[in-house]
């Protein structure tokens, strides 16, 4: 059974509906450990070497936050800086090397709005290489991510669907 370590970085948590129904999706799972970076690190003081030694007692990553201005929130930016460190995570390091990374975000637009016409201008998958990249660079195995699209109003149906998806793409995870 492989341990799942699960980074969550939401500065509004409480204004997060589909956000927080994602992570109750993960409840009472077995080997899924859930570190909510801006309820640990309030002052955005990370501690390094725990967070790397969770990384290192996992075989299976998971980044699960929104979308803000086209890329990860600032904890989770400044997490990918402060804790994937050269030595380690890259640069002759290889503490990350061959564990598979799942990516969990969610986007207040409809999914309309990735699109050449529509008002972010491109595709989704135009702002995913720069987590990807992260992943890849510290030769972890990018899976497909996942997107929740119109997080802010979609319907608790949809909300449910995506939900017991994630739950199931991390409980197989769990089980590889």
């Amino acid at each position: 059974m492989s341990r799942v370590f699960v980074v969550y970085a939401h500065p509004y948590p409480a204004r997060s509906r589909a956000n927080a129904r994602l992570l109750r999706a993960l409840g009472g799972i077995e080997n899924v450990e859930i570190h909510s970076l801006y309820e640990r690190y309030p002052d955005f003081n990370i501690d390094v070497e725990a967070e790397q030694r969770a990384l290192s007692a996992c075989d299976a990553v998971v980044w699960q936050h929104p979308i803000f201005w086209y890329a990860p929130p600032a904890m989770m930016k400044l997490w990918f800086e402060k804790v994937l460190t050269r030595g380690w995570a890259y640069g002759g390091g290889r503490a990350l090397a061959g564990k598979a990374c799942l990516w969990m975000t969610t986007a207040g637009a409809h999914e309309s709005g990735y699109h050449p016409d529509g008002v972010h201008g491109f595709a989704f998958e135009r702002f995913v290489p720069g987590v990807e990249q992260t992943a890849r660079f510290c030769a972890m195995r990018w899976l497909d991510p996942m997107v929740l699209f119109h997080a802010h109003q979609v319907s608790d149906a949809h909300l449910d669907t995506v939900a017991a998806e994630y739950r199931a793409r991390v409980m197989a995870l769990v089980r590889s």
